[in-house]
């Protein structure tokens, strides 16, 4: 597994998780897609928020192996704003390259790239 060094390890201040330190040893969490509501708390979606900018600043729009990241945050993003970037893609390999969907993270994070929006304007139905 790799270990994604200078990544956050969560978001500061909070014991929302970003990364785990080890692999487990029933084999890698199956990344899925989280539904994400409007009702969500805010601490929620900061964290959300949060790990797309740490993506940001580590990857850019350059595609990424899942390594050490938590697959529990990553399904909040997966399909939308994170894409496999493979294919075929397996969802439970550490060694999974992914992607950021660029236009959609905009959409969904304006202010992660530096853009004002706001959250009603979203195209996201399910955000």
């Amino acid at each position: 597994m790799e270990k994604h060094r200078g990544f956050p390890g969560r978001l500061p201040g909070t014991d929302f998780q970003f990364t785990i330190r080890r692999a487990a040893k029933e084999g890698p969490t199956k990344i899925i897609r989280r539904e994400r509501f409007r009702d969500r708390r805010p601490p929620d979606r900061r964290a959300d928020e949060g790990f797309m900018a740490a993506l940001w600043a580590h990857f850019g729009e350059e595609p990424f192996v899942r390594g050490n990241l938590d697959a529990g945050r990553l399904s909040w993003l997966f399909g939308r704003e994170v894409v496999p970037a493979e294919d075929p893609f397996d969802p439970q390999d550490y060694d999974a390259l992914l992607r950021i969907d660029v236009a959609q993270a905009r959409r969904s994070f304006p202010d992660v790239f530096g853009e004002s929006g706001d959250e009603d304007e979203v195209e996201d139905e399910d955000w």
